[in-house]
């Protein structure tokens, strides 16, 4: 099975592929693993993967361009790819619970691909190019490396051969879980993104139109 994960940080994932079951299982060819720097897919001289947030706020939000060409790069996009043995999943906050059951189904895939958010948040045209949000839990991390770590040992130890005694799978729990933190879409430059197939992904108007109120008014219809 393989993973591709795309991060700003490919150095967190060293000592995690290099150790234990993990290091065995890819000398074995159980799993193959691929890390991708976003940033190397920045076309400005400074490589800058994030920018402001449209209709202001705190923090910084990534850029929908370098993670766009990251998955046309590795044939990831929804046209390249066989959407039914080939998934794309975001981590955020916002996504689905990430739970045994999930891990499960991943496992049957012949392929996931995982972008680990950072910052504020992931320009929301993002979405357009993926299979789904994944959350690992309600609370909030400094971005999704470490989540992606978690789908990535959670879904392996489900492949045949990479337990030495294959462990009896526990039922997942279904239990409700509340009170995580509000999100709502977050977008960056460009204001309009076009894709090499010509559709054009704009930010919703009025995140440009600097009406205070209207722009609080929108965020919270589209908090989760």
């Amino acid at each position: 099975m393989r993973f591709d994960v795309l991060t700003i940080f490919p150095g967190v994932f060293d000592s995690f592929l290099g150790e234990s079951l993990m290091s065995k299982a890819i000398e074995k060819g159980i799993i193959d693993i691929r890390i991708h720097d976003i940033r190397s897919y920045c076309s400005d001289a400074h490589a800058q993967v994030d920018d402001r947030p449209f209709g202001g706020g705190p923090g910084m939000v990534l850029k929908v361009e370098p993670i766009y060409k990251a998955l046309k790069d590795i044939e990831a996009l929804p046209n390249q790819r066989n959407t039914d043995t080939e998934h794309v999943y975001l981590l955020s906050p916002r996504g689905e619970q990430y739970t045994q059951d999930v891990a499960r189904r991943m496992s049957l895939l012949d392929r996931v691909v995982l972008i680990a958010g950072r910052y504020e948040g992931v320009d929301a045209r993002v979405e357009e190019f993926v299979d789904g949000l994944l959350s690992i839990g309600p609370y909030i991390l400094s971005g999704g490396e470490i989540p992606s770590m978690s789908v990535i040992e959670s879904v392996s130890r489900l492949l045949p051969g990479y337990m030495g005694n294959f462990e009896s799978i526990m039922k997942s729990t279904k239990d409700k879980i509340s009170d995580v933190e509000s999100e709502y879409p977050v977008y960056t430059r460009p204001e309009i993104f076009v894709a090499d197939s010509g559709d054009k992904y704009a930010v919703p108007k009025v995140l440009l139109s600097g009406n205070h109120s209207k722009i609080k008014k929108w965020r919270n219809e589209h908090t989760v």
